[in-house]
């Protein structure tokens, strides 16, 4: 997929990990401190989609997935200085477009401030949260670090 100097790949060997990496450990509220290893074994685990401007990956989101039923999108981000372009909205809708993860009964996602994003391509509130239940033994990647996922 391209728009301009912009492009969408799901190649994973095209991924910068180290980028990804430095942006989720450093960056996002729901991993930060997240060991290097963790970001490669997640990756390797999903359904990644880098965001490249001119060949330099500027974006990131993966999909976890069993390519039948589910899919949760998760680690998604554009860096600073690509925002404010529509980017995010794009890489959102090609994700949701893609035909390897068509006819899922259900998508989930967890955000904390990017709820306007998300609805532009169909994601609403749990319709009975009162069903959903999770199990976090692990409250962060950095000990004694307040839980980034608390509200």
């Amino acid at each position: 997929m391209r728009r301009g100097a912009y492009e969408i790949s799901s190649e994973r060997a095209r991924l910068d990990l180290a980028l990804i990496h430095r942006w989720l450990s450093e960056e996002s509220y729901w991993a930060a401190g997240i060991p290097l290893e963790t970001v490669r074994r997640a990756v390797q685990n999903s359904l990644p989609f880098g965001l490249y401007h001119e060949g330099a990956l500027v974006g990131f989101a993966r999909v976890i997935t069993d390519y039948a039923t589910f899919a949760y999108v998760g680690d998604v981000f554009v860096l600073e200085a690509h925002r404010g372009q529509g980017l995010s909205k794009w890489l959102m809708e090609t994700i949701a477009a893609d035909p390897r993860l068509e006819g899922f009964r259900r998508w989930i996602l967890a955000t904390r401030d990017a709820h306007a994003l998300y609805e532009q391509t169909g994601f609403t509130p749990l319709a009975q949260p009162d069903r959903w239940m999770e199990r976090r033994p692990v409250k962060g990647y950095v000990p004694g670090a307040p839980d980034p996922l608390a509200r």
